[in-house]
């Protein structure tokens, strides 16, 4: 089966890829950038999120206002994030805009001024996101355990950076940011809707053929092991908020469908997680229990939350880690994997009707990886996991905890 999606690249070295949907009625299409709060120095931590927030704040060709109604004003939407590794820069809108939206996409890469008075401004709103992570347990564990789980390496601090970090960021630095990271040959154009591929390349030479920025990116330096922990915060909250994880393979792996089928076994969005059964529905100690993982371009990270009384916690703990223990130990029948990989599957079917999502994994997968696995591929891959290989894979979760009470 030929593959969907169609690659090309600018002479200027920017790549494209298109997913053509001739029926679709909204269209996706943005900039996926290879950099994230990993690239950033130390004076610089928030520096790639704070870019994300600020390149907003005007061009020479458009103010803040103009360019937030942009989009809008046809009732489409522009968006931003950032993560450890990538940042993407985004609008979904109506078909039919397309124009509209690479000429302010190109706008914000090629232009961006990142006034003083604005950047004060964004600098209070990323604070007040900041302070709303230190108010959620739940959320902020996260960035508490990859301090301890990446400890010396650019991966430990937060995205958001803290508020000594921000103070010390200005135009000239975002400007810098910018120059060095958004150039052509670190980030890919993607498209999902119905302009057919070959008009859509031909419009992106039009708008990105000024895009002509050179720059080396620093290198990136895998992060190295630490010791295995088991560390307790004290937090004022009634609830005891846990965090189980490990660094595994990264993106690339051969293991990274069998790690994802492993993990949605043990804590995915059913309600027949393993996890889910063993802490809630079997004995009523969390309201809820999942597990998640998360690739990266030389690691990855996989880990279990949940939220309890503080006296269950060490409770919970042994029933997770006995799970794992007894996926290791006792292979799951042929019967037992096939209907974990008939849930799974179907859980991938109906996360295709995201086209959104579709549209910001296809750029990010031909970022790091060159290529949008099909999904045959994907469907293939799965299906060919044993169950000696998730027990292989459980076998070498070596899991570091951070409990939050």
């Amino acid at each position: 089966m030929e593959s969907r999606y169609v690659y090309s690249t600018l002479p200027g070295g920017l790549r494209i890829v298109v997913d053509h949907r001739p029926a679709a009625e909204v269209d996706h299409c943005g900039l996926a950038v290879n950099a994230g709060s990993r690239d950033e120095r130390p004076e610089q931590y928030g520096l790639a999120h704070f870019v994300e927030h600020t390149i907003f704040k005007g061009t020479r060709r458009r103010r803040s206002w103009h360019i937030l109604n942009r989009m809008e004003a046809v009732g489409g939407e522009l968006n931003a994030y950032t993560t450890k590794e990538e940042t993407m820069l985004y609008s979904t809108f109506p078909s039919g805009n397309l124009a509209r939206a690479l000429d302010l996409i190109s706008d914000l890469v090629t232009d961006s001024l990142f006034p003083e008075r604005e950047l004060e401004k964004e600098r209070q709103v990323v604070e007040d996101e900041i302070d709303t992570y230190l108010d959620i347990p739940s959320e902020g564990i996260y960035d508490d355990f990859d301090e301890l789980i990446f400890k010396g390496s650019q991966l430990a601090h937060p995205i958001l950076g803290t508020r000594a970090t921000l103070a010390g960021l200005g135009s000239q630095a975002c400007r810098e940011w910018l120059e060095t990271f958004y150039v052509p040959d670190n980030m890919v154009l993607f498209y999902s809707g119905r302009t057919s591929p070959e008009r859509f390349v031909r419009m992106a030479e039009r708008y990105f053929s000024g895009l002509t920025r050179t720059s080396v990116r620093p290198a990136r330096v895998a992060p190295a092991p630490v010791s295995r922990f088991d560390e307790t915060e004290s937090i004022e909250s009634h609830q005891a908020h846990t965090l189980l994880g490990c660094v595994i393979p990264g993106i690339t792996s051969p293991d990274r469908y069998a790690m994802a089928l492993l993990t949605n076994i043990l804590g995915g969005p059913g309600m027949n997680s393993m996890l889910n059964v063993a802490l809630r529905e079997k004995r009523g100690l969390v309201y809820a229990v999942d597990a998640s993982t998360s690739m990266l371009t030389d690691c990855g990270l996989m880990t279990i939350y949940y939220g309890c009384d503080p006296e269950d916690s060490a409770r919970c703990r042994k029933l997770v880690l006995d799970t794992i223990t007894g996926l290791a130990d006792r292979q799951l029948t042929a019967r037992q994997l096939d209907a974990a990989k008939k849930q799974y599957l179907g859980q991938l079917t109906v996360g295709s009707l995201n086209t959104e999502q579709l549209a910001l994994g296809m750029a990010r997968s031909t970022m790091l990886t060159g290529r949008v696995r099909p999904r045959r591929e994907i469907n293939e891959a799965i299906m060919a996991v044993t169950p000696a290989k998730i027990s292989e894979i459980a076998s070498g979760l070596r899991m570091s905890t951070l409990t939050l009470h």
